[in-house]
């Protein structure tokens, strides 16, 4: 029979791997907590509609990469392919953002059907932001703040580059959409095939092709900062201002847009070379739109969304996770002789509520002494207790405890005493 394996492009998290996994998670939900951030929940299963209003009909997730399906009553769902419009409806749902200010984070596994690649994955998991109600630059600087700390806490700060563009409303987005169509209709002819679908349904999505043609068709077209209002102007000017006084450097990027059309105003990325072709690690900007389109009131937003494979990718490759997190146990009972193994497990039971933030190991299965010593040694762990049969009744009297590194220093102890003595090896 033939064996089952994972999908194409959702990968298994092992044990060894998920050390990374752990350390990113844990600092993520401690610098939110620092901003006064708080968790919100929603389904991966969502129906269609919500993508198709919010992330637009004519990108690329919608057209070409959602995984959709008819449930049994005929209603269409999709698994989500992104955060921020399950969280916004959720929100909405629930009165969240009436004369409210909020400020949400998430994460969990979103899905898009593309090809696997290095950092690029069919099933990947996000962290993501929002912050709704709050109309001026100074909400966008604070999820800026926000993700520049979480950078300085994995001590990637240096390898990573915020590049921000400012797209306008969507006012000054159709006016610019419809200039750069005109343009383009006279350059046809240096056009792929992408760029001739798109210029005239979405053809800001020209400004960062990779077909150097297309780039050089681009570098000759209208400028989308010649059609921007006074309010978006003012807005970008004064946010990069905070920027700048708060010393969170970056470049400005005249071709960054975001694939998702709820966006407006500032949009930006934090990119890395650390990580070949798939180099944007975050991305996000303001959707002040979003709530209205589903739904709801005008209500000003901005957020962000963190690809959390290509951050345990760079992680990995630069070596930033602590040896300390990936150490399991501590301790390791060594239990010798199948009468001691009830005494064991309450022994390590005793262990674990003295010793909260420590591990333990219990041995199980049985086996010779220097086996599970070996064991002991091999786990990582610095200190052995040692359980064996000593007295004609089977009931040990003592236990040994025994140093796991280069001195092999052991004490024999009562059974009693072990917690108590454990504090001297430990360094407690």
């Amino acid at each position: 029979m033939k064996k089952l394996q994972a999908i194409r492009g959702m990968n298994d998290v092992l044990p060894d791997q998920s050390v990374t996994w752990q350390f990113l998670e844990n600092t993520f939900s401690t610098v939110v907590k620092r901003f006064g951030y708080r968790e919100i929940r929603f389904p991966i299963v969502e129906q269609t509609q919500l993508f198709t209003r919010s992330i637009g009909e004519v990108t690329d997730i919608v057209e070409k990469e959602m995984y959709s399906f008819d449930d049994r009553n005929g209603v269409n769902l999709s698994l989500r392919p992104e955060g921020t419009a399950g969280c916004v409806r959720a929100g909405e749902q629930h009165g969240l953002f009436y004369n409210q200010q909020r400020r949400l984070w998430y994460q969990g596994p979103m899905f898009r059907h593309e090809r696997p690649q290095k950092g690029r994955y069919r099933q990947f998991h996000q962290f993501g932001v929002e912050a709704l109600g709050m109309p001026g630059p100074d909400i966008d600087v604070e999820v800026l703040q926000l993700a520049h700390m979480l950078w300085q806490e994995l001590k990637l700060t240096e390898h990573l580059t915020l590049e921000i563009n400012n797209i306008g409303n969507s006012e000054d987005r159709k006016a610019y959409a419809k200039s750069l169509t005109e343009f383009l209709t006279t350059k046809t002819e240096m056009l792929d095939e992408d760029a001739l679908s798109r210029m005239h349904s979405n053809p800001m999505r020209l400004l960062d092709s990779k077909n150097p043609e297309v780039q050089s068709v681009i570098n000759a077209a209208p400028i989308l900062s010649d059609f921007l209002s006074e309010a978006s102007k003012s807005h970008y000017t004064k946010l990069k201002d905070m920027l700048d006084s708060i010393g969170i450097n970056y470049i400005e990027n005249a071709r960054l847009v975001r694939g998702l059309d709820y966006y407006n105003n500032c949009v930006y990325e934090w990119t890395t070379d650390a990580l070949g072709a798939q180099g944007s690690v975050c991305g996000g900007g303001r959707y002040d739109g979003l709530v209205k389109q589903l739904g709801g009131k005008e209500t000003y937003a901005c957020g962000f969304a963190i690809g959390m494979e290509r951050l345990v990718l760079m992680l990995d490759s630069l070596e930033k996770v602590p040896s300390s997190e990936h150490k399991q146990i501590d301790i390791f009972i060594v239990i010798i002789g199948e009468k001691l193994i009830p005494q064991g497990l309450s022994v390590a039971s005793k262990i674990r509520n003295e010793y909260p933030n420590l591990g333990t190991l219990c041995h199980c299965g049985g086996g010779k002494f220097n086996s599970q010593l070996k064991k002991a040694y091999s786990c990582g762990a610095d200190v052995a207790v040692i359980l064996e049969e000593e007295s004609c009744e089977g009931k040990p009297i003592n236990a040994k405890i025994r140093q796991l590194d280069d001195s092999n220093e052991s004490k024999v102890v009562e059974i009693s005493e072990i917690s108590q003595e454990l504090r001297s090896f430990l360094s407690i």
